[in-house]
């Protein structure tokens, strides 16, 4: 059974994990009509993942006694002047989704909830991959700096990103 401050912690990492679904959403729409194919689809399925995120935790909300709350998701605001400024978005935003992690992994110590600390170990893991490739996306948009050619061959290798890092990229 999930305390009422557990379920309270898990109903807010929901809400976050919707959200963002919806910036990787916002992102992948505007590198899409930007004519970006690799990095719409990298971040179209990066939305995929934040929502299959924000699903285990509802499930494991539920499971576990609790009532997970489906919350209404934000419109993104993003700043789409240049992809340095889109992908350090991302990356800022990644490391206030593993700081909201690592407080609900605090909670559940705090709670003596060891079966939920258990739980977000994967969530632990998970961001450490998130923010690792987001500061790598981010070194290499520093390399290419304001060469067409580069963002070409990036916006190409991205189309080919699989795990932590871009298979080209590596």
């Amino acid at each position: 059974m999930l305390s009422k401050t557990i379920q309270s912690a898990i109903n807010n990492q929901i809400k976050i994990e919707a959200d963002s679904s919806q910036i990787y959403l916002a992102m992948a729409s505007w590198a899409e009509v930007q004519g970006f194919e690799g990095i719409s689809a990298f971040m179209y399925k990066q939305s995929d993942e934040e929502r299959m995120h924000m699903l285990k935790l509802v499930k494991y909300a539920n499971q576990r006694g609790g009532e997970a709350k489906i919350p209404n998701v934000i419109e993104p605001v993003l700043d789409c002047s240049s992809f340095k400024a889109l992908f350090t978005q991302l990356y800022e935003h990644e490391v206030k989704v593993s700081a909201s992690i690592n407080e609900l992994v605090h909670i559940s110590l705090s709670e003596k909830d060891y079966a939920t600390h258990n739980f977000l170990q994967w969530y632990v893991s998970e961001q450490i991959e998130e923010e690792a490739t987001a500061r790598t996306i981010l070194d290499k948009i520093n390399l290419i700096g304001d060469d067409k050619g580069g963002l070409y061959l990036f916006d190409n290798d991205m189309k080919n990103f699989s795990g932590g890092q871009p298979t080209a990229m590596q």
